[in-house]
């Protein structure tokens, strides 16, 4: 059976001309994916327990006070959850979901080729990458470490060498996980590619989708 897997594209601020591109590839890639938009559809919609929410490239606060609560409570009993790209511009004004992520966006410089580090390919996400990956993004930057929390797991980082703009000083985390997600169960999966919908038909970015949605699902 494919995961089900609730997919919230909302955006109450910059919207992503990729993330009609992105839905087919998730599609593409066999997951039951249901899209919505609709805070109260996605209230709805996550009552039917999806495997994995996934928030891809969502921006602002998309979600409504219920919708928020439902939410949490998902996650607290165990429910995964994958954040894409501009997913860490959202919900700025809501703690928990700060805490959920555990690093907000600040800045990025322009989008450019650059390097990705991968240092853990113990991972469904990133086993099948090379050390050195070369990709095109807007290589973003961070509030804040998301190491600060003891129970992330960075697995890949920008190699600001590789490109132009970067200012977090050259320890730069860039794909992350938590297993579980305090205070609950849950896990949660977050990367901050994805800008263009050239990413989405990029094979090695497809399988690094996939990983972490079968991951965040307990599928694997």
């Amino acid at each position: 059976m494919p995961v089900t897997t609730l997919v919230h594209t909302r955006t109450a601020d910059y919207r992503h001309d990729s993330i009609p591109g992105a839905v087919g590839a998730l599609r593409a890639l066999g997951f039951d994916v249901r899209r919505t938009e609709d805070p109260a559809e996605f209230e709805r919609a996550l009552d039917a327990r999806p495997e994995v929410v996934v928030f891809l490239s969502t921006s602002g606060d998309v979600l409504t006070p219920a919708g928020r609560e439902r939410l949490a409570a998902y996650v607290d009993v165990g429910g995964g959850f994958v954040g894409v790209h501009a997913a860490a511009c959202t919900e700025y004004g809501w703690p928990y979901y700060g805490g959920l992520l555990a690093a907000r966006f600040d800045r990025h410089p322009a989008y450019q080729p650059g390097r990705v580090r991968v240092t853990d390919h113990d991972h469904p996400a990133t086993q099948h990458l090379p050390h050195r990956w070369e990709f095109t993004d807007e290589w973003y930057d961070f509030r804040s470490d998301p190491r600060e929390d003891p129970t992330v797991r960075v697995l890949a980082y920008a190699d600001e060498s590789s490109y132009e703009g970067a200012t977090m000083g050259g320890d730069h985390p860039l794909v992350w996980c938590r297993d579980p997600a305090p205070p609950g169960p849950g896990r949660m999966f977050y990367t901050a590619l994805g800008h263009a919908t050239e990413a989405y038909s990029d094979p090695a970015f497809r399988a690094h989708l996939a990983g972490a949605i079968h991951w965040a699902a307990r599928r694997t």
